[in-house]
């Protein structure tokens, strides 16, 4: 099922950047090992919340990628 999120690109990947492998996120693999980032539909869940949450409070991001 795929599901449009209408967002910016880069800024969802930041986001998903939050995800580890429990969370649905996991990036597949093809000929040479090129990767495309993929969701398990718990992970598009849980990328919902995090976009939701982001949306809320745009600063998240900010402070996250100074404390790195």
């Amino acid at each position: 099922m795929a599901r449009e999120l209408s967002e910016n690109v880069d800024w969802l990947f930041d986001i998903a950047d939050e995800m580890d492998t429990e969370d649905g996120i996991i990036w597949v693999y093809g000929v040479n090992d090129e990767g495309v980032l993929a969701f398990t539909e718990f992970g598009i869940e849980n990328l919902t919340h995090l976009i939701e949450m982001h949306r809320e409070d745009p600063t998240i991001l900010k402070r996250r990628n100074s404390q790195k």
